[in-house]
This record gives structure tokens, sequence and C-alpha cells, in this order.
């Protein structure tokens, strides 16, 4: 594509080197007035005071710069207020923690739950590993609206889940959000965790690890495909309300709550 600025006239174009023909050596000075052209140095404390001005000024971009890496830093890590300092809670299962994704270490795992025909009929992310990388990418390159975890239950990877900011996703145009609404997205990887009551267990540790995580959140949501009848059942057992139906742009989903007010009564 051509420079916005390019002329359509050709002969209008800059000249940005000198031709070598103009002003070579005849013999004569180059200069008009046939004087000698004199070499100026500037003294040495002059020199060394611009190094240093110039110094001052690299170190003050430097720092302007990491102020702007540690507010940008700060912004993504408020918004969820540190997942991944919310550290081991214990369930009936056994001790569990989530851990935000490593792509480099997490993406053969969570690629080959994502190809799960179970799990793929509602995530639709079944294909080769990139599917899932750029899904897990584009969640790390955000501003940390969207975390993905791992679930780490007794020092084993068993789940996947996404820790979001629901009023600040797409969903709140669906539903009534309040402010600091954080949502929940889970998979359960292996065959043989599902239909134990695991998820129900984790859903209930989970939602309640956020209302303590979180004090300014009063209400973990999530939507799951009203189709998908299990997961529905377990959010409902593990303390989560049926608050509506959403159609929403991929599915007609189920609106579950768990409210902070009544998280000692279901």
């Amino acid at each position: 594509m051509p420079p916005t600025d390019a002329s359509a006239d050709a002969g209008a174009a800059p000249v940005t080197d000198r031709d070598p023909g103009a002003g070579a050596s005849t013999g004569k000075p180059a200069d008009a007035d046939g004087e000698d052209t004199l070499d100026l140095s500037l003294p040495a404390e002059l020199i060394s005071l611009l190094a240093m001005e110039r110094t001052d000024a690299d170190r003050g971009e430097a720092r302007g710069m990491a102020r702007h890496t540690a507010v940008t830093t700060a912004l993504r890590d408020d918004l969820l207020d540190h997942v991944d300092d919310w550290g081991p809670t214990d369930t009936p299962a056994g001790v569990f923690q989530l851990v935000p994704v490593r792509v480099e270490r997490d993406l053969p795992l969570v690629g080959r739950w994502m190809n799960d025909p179970a799990v793929a009929a509602f995530w639709e992310l079944a294909g080769p590993p990139n599917v899932t990388e750029d899904h897990l990418c584009s969640q790390l390159a955000g501003d940390g609206r969207s975390v993905p975890c791992l679930g780490v239950l007794d020092g084993t990877p068993m789940s996947y889940w996404e820790i979001y900011r629901a009023d600040l996703d797409s969903l709140a145009r669906y539903y009534p959000a309040r402010p600091h609404d954080t949502g929940i997205h889970l998979l359960i990887g292996d065959v043989a965790d599902r239909g134990q009551g695991i998820g129900r267990m984790l859903l209930r540790a989970v939602a309640d690890l956020v209302l303590v995580k979180r004090p300014a959140c009063a209400r973990v949501v999530a939507e799951p495909d009203i189709r998908n009848t299990p997961s529905v059942a377990a959010f409902l057992s593990a303390g989560f309300r049926f608050a509506a139906e959403m159609d929403l742009p991929a599915k007609r989903a189920a609106l579950m709550v768990r409210d902070r007010s009544l998280r000692d009564l279901l």
C-alpha cells in the first residue's frame, strides 16, 4: 500500500540524497566566497553536560514507561482481585486451587479436553491446537477481565475454568448486570470425574471463593446452555438459583445466580 503522503506527480518527490555529481571536486572551494571552511569543536565540558542531559532524559523516559507498565498491570490485577493469589480451598472432594493458565505448559491438556465430544458440543472449540490457543491467548492478552484457569484437585489438574467480570462482558447486554458481578465457566476434563457430584462441589467452592476474595462482588453468575441439563442441575445443587432464560448470540442460556446474601441459605 502506498504511503498516504505520496505525491501523484513523480517530479514533486523530495530530494533525499545529494546528486554525487553536484559539488564534486573541480579544483575550486565549495563555498561561493572562496574562504576556507573552519573546523569548529565544542568544549569538552559542554559535550559532557549534553551527555548528562541526554542520560537524564533517557532515565526519565524509562521511569515513565515503568510507571505506565505498573499502572497497566495494576488495572489488570484489580479487575478480578488477583486470581493467582486466591490460594487453595478445602472441599469435600479434596484441596482445590485455581491456577491461571500458562499456554506453553497447559495447551496440550486443555486442547485435549476441548476435543472431547461431550465438551465440544457446548464449548465449540474442537480442532487443532491453534483453536484452543487462540481462545486462551485472547483472554491472556486482554485487560484482565477474564482469567482462564486450571482447576487443580489434590495436586492434579482436572478441570478448566474461566473467571470473568460479567458486568464488563458482552453478557451484560442480556441481563440486568450489577457492578462487579463475577461470572464462571467450567468444564470437567476427564470422563471419570463426571457424574460423581464433583462438579457440584467445585462450583459451590469456587463461587464461595469468589465471594470471599472479591468483597465488592455481591453475585456470582453463570449462563450454561439451557439444553445442558446436567450442568444446570449442578449449578442448582451448588447453591445457585435459576433467574431467567436468555437468548444469547450462540445459545439459549439459563441465567444462574449465587447471591452473597443467600449463600448461607442455599
